[in-house]
């Protein structure tokens, strides 16, 4: 029997202007998640909380500061070779603009608008529960 790992990340949910931050993946490893959109994060190193994580993911991936305003939601999602826990906050940005280091677009989505790309599927229950909110 294979177990597999459990990767404990976070996402941001930066929001601008009543739209949302989706950034685009590159080439992966990973079939599942290459070429689709996420939120900005990753995973939390041994002995970090999640906020100072996600701070500092967001900094190494884009060059960019984030006020963490509050929790969102969690969500668990099972990949073919690893499960997901991800835990996402709503954000506000601090810096006026950014920088794609890791990632090879980016886009402000209305709420409405967050299934009009194809998205990581760790992220889709989250987008479910965004769709519903008005920022």
């Amino acid at each position: 029997m294979n177990i597999k790992k459990t990767l404990y990340v976070v996402g941001a949910i930066v929001v601008q202007n009543g739209r949302i931050l989706a950034v685009k993946r590159g080439a992966s490893k990973n079939a599942e998640v290459a070429y689709k959109y996420e939120f900005v994060g990753g995973k939390i190193e041994e002995g970090e909380s999640p906020e100072a994580a996600l701070k500092r993911e967001a900094l190494e991936e884009m060059d960019y500061s984030i006020e963490i305003v509050d929790p969102f939601m969690r969500s668990v999602y099972e990949y073919k070779d690893v499960i997901v826990d991800l835990m996402t906050f709503i954000c506000k940005p601090l810096s006026q603009s950014f920088v794609l280091n890791e990632h090879v677009d980016s886009k402000w989505l209305l709420p409405e608008e967050l299934f009009s790309v194809e998205w990581a599927p760790a992220d889709r229950d989250i987008l479910q529960a965004l769709s519903a909110v008005k920022f």
